[in-house]
């Protein structure tokens, strides 16, 4: 099935660029894996590069690479701790900002793991929300 069908709600509410990224990395693993979870990953992992999860949405990264170790390998490996699209690589201040973007208590005395944590915690509640609106 083409990427553009298959776009993940995430992805749908991010800008055209990372639509168009997703979809192109997509359709290029269904050529060479065939449908399915292994295509899906490759399109996030390809996305991870450049873009990271911020609440329901995927933003452009500051600096371009992988985000964690499951993106760092591509698919078809054996699965590696992911953060949900949060950018692992980033600085602890990086972090802080996002943290504070997205309204999350106590994140001055967070570490910068803890902020990871509570980031894809975030990102995970603003997702579900937003698909529980149909967005």
């Amino acid at each position: 099935m083409p990427g553009r069908e298959e776009l993940p709600s995430t992805v749908r509410r991010s800008p055209e660029k990372a639509r168009r990224t997703w979809v192109k990395a997509h359709d290029s693993a269904v050529e060479s894996y065939g449908e399915g979870r292994r295509a899906h990953q490759t399109a996030y992992a390809a996305l991870k590069h450049s873009y990271e999860k911020v609440g329901d949405r995927w933003e452009p990264k500051q600096h371009e690479g992988p985000s964690d170790a499951q993106a760092e390998g591509g698919a078809g490996q054996r699965p590696k701790p992911t953060a949900g699209g949060v950018d692992t690589s980033a600085s602890k201040e990086h972090l802080y900002r996002r943290a504070k973007e997205l309204g999350i208590s106590g994140r001055s005395r967070m570490s910068k793991p803890e902020l990871v944590r509570a980031l894809e915690k975030a990102s995970e509640r603003e997702t579900a929300k937003a698909r529980d609106k149909g967005r």
